[in-house]
């Protein structure tokens, strides 16, 4: 996504972060460009909880003081960006590595606005390898029973999750019905967290293109 894009929809999302707001922010760049222009709202925002720490600390130089999700309850609002969308606004995301904690407060929000670039819509969700987050001790496990399902998944050398697990990106996986998916993959045992987001799409995907940005609601 262009930096011009990303400036745009970062934008567009303060429009939906309402009086008094519990907000939850995401992980990632165009996340940034929301983070640095959230003190222009800091007197709408009551509470702030972050998916990740490098989030934590964006958040803490511009200011705020984050909050634990066990501390501020469920959300109002969740605002995250996403590696793809289909146009029924199920998602692919992980890709920075913070997938399970993006998970828990998109499942904890009322409402998820979803921030890209046109670049990220897909007729079908599986061409961004899909990231699992995996525990250490279960990875050989959980990589054979992805090549039973002709997946091609390989281990995210060097990098650890907050949580202290792996993360396997998986290639050549055939996503057609990502709800059924991503039940499936749960069931694997020693997998964490899948980076489908399909039980829980988002509800509001603010598209940054070249004539500006448009919304898409399911």
């Amino acid at each position: 996504m262009s930096s011009e894009k990303k400036q745009l929809v970062a934008r567009a999302a303060l429009d939906f972060v309402e009086p008094g707001a519990v907000l939850g922010v995401g992980t990632g760049s165009t996340v940034n460009c929301l983070i640095d222009l959230l003190p222009s709202i800091r007197d709408r925002i009551e509470v702030v909880v972050s998916s990740s720490k490098a989030t934590t600390q964006r958040l803490e130089q511009q200011g705020f003081e984050v909050t634990t999700l066990n501390e501020a309850g469920d959300l109002d609002l969740y605002i995250d960006g996403a590696d793809e969308s289909n146009k029924r606004l199920q998602l692919i995301k992980g890709g920075g590595g913070a997938l399970t904690r993006e998970k828990v407060l998109a499942g904890a929000a009322r409402r998820f606005v979803c921030i890209v670039d046109d670049s990220k819509l897909v007729g079908m969700l599986g061409q961004f390898p899909l990231p699992i987050e995996v525990l250490p001790m279960a990875q050989g496990f959980v990589v054979r029973r992805l090549l039973k399902l002709r997946a091609q998944p390989v281990w995210r050398e060097g990098f650890v999750t907050d949580n202290g697990n792996h993360v396997l990106d998986v290639h050549d996986l055939t996503i057609s019905n990502p709800v059924e998916m991503e039940q499936r993959l749960n069931q694997i045992p020693g997998v964490v967290t899948v980076g489908l987001f399909a039980n829980r799409p988002a509800d509001v995907l603010l598209i940054g293109d070249d004539d500006g940005v448009r919304e898409m609601r399911v």
